[in-house]
């Protein structure tokens, strides 16, 4: 889809499927405040929407000779008066506790604090050919600690170790490794495989698929609440959307899930 103009992340909807979209191609799509605290906005929108039940996160690279997904925060922000040090944590913890299923769409290349906002979505295709680096070790940055755990429990120990550790660029095709990526596919395919995943997403049962995404997350981050995940368990088994989902196999069509 065409933008023609830059500014803040931009939100457009399709039925069930919403896009946020990174509009800063000329900065490398680099995330200014301003557009950090619209993610954040954005975010609670979406949260309280219950017809959305799949957000895509993208960004427009037109103009750019090699495509660049972001930059990560425009470090000229660190030595603003008002500069918060946990405000790009927090859009990135948002963006995980989105109750929508997420979906990046890695368009393009992704840098520093960037790097995190895919991690925090549930899943992702990546442009081949493309690269990720995290280069807070090499402008004397600690990286925050959910942005470190996210790293760890996503791509695994030795892998966050060699991103934060050398601060080189690693190819896409090295992080799919770990299993972070969906698909890793060419340009040409690119856009037909994102709406195809987005759309196969939107077609789960939202109760089921919303609350297993918190009971993923909350086992990813350690300890958990066994109580809490039974509770979730037993109230898809109830639902209606579980009595449909057996109808529709045993009758062999397709669900129409209500998240009821």
């Amino acid at each position: 889809m065409v933008h023609a103009e830059e500014g803040t992340p931009l939100l457009e909807q399709a039925g069930p499927i919403a896009t946020i979209t990174l509009r800063r191609p000329s900065r490398r799509n680099s995330l200014r405040d301003e557009d950090l605290h619209a993610l954040l906005a954005l975010f609670a929108r979406l949260d309280e929407d219950a017809s959305v039940r799949v957000v895509v996160l993208g960004a427009t690279t037109q103009g750019q000779g090699r495509p660049v997904f972001s930059a990560g925060y425009d470090t000229a922000g660190f030595a603003g008066s008002r500069h918060d040090p946990r405000l790009f944590e927090t859009v990135a913890d948002a963006l995980q506790a989105l109750r929508p299923l997420t979906l990046c769409a890695l368009g393009g290349s992704v840098y520093g604090g960037a790097t995190d906002l895919v991690l925090a979505c549930d899943t992702c295709i990546a442009m081949a050919g493309m690269q990720w680096r995290m280069p807070a070790a090499a402008i004397g940055l600690h990286y925050y600690p959910s942005g470190l755990r996210r790293y760890v429990s996503r791509l695994g120990a030795n892998l966050a170790r060699r991103a934060f550790l050398t601060a080189r660029p690693l190819a896409v095709e090295e992080i799919a490794a770990s299993g972070l990526f969906d698909q890793v596919v060419p340009a040409a395919d690119f856009g037909a495989r994102v709406e195809a995943l987005a759309r196969q997403m939107a077609a789960l049962a939202p109760l089921a698929a919303q609350a297993s995404k918190c009971s993923l997350n909350e086992l990813a981050q350690g300890p958990f609440d066994e109580a809490r995940l039974r509770a979730r368990e037993a109230r898809a088994l109830a639902s209606s959307d579980f009595a449909e989902g057996r109808a529709a196999l045993a009758e062999k069509r397709a669900p129409v899930f209500t998240g009821r």
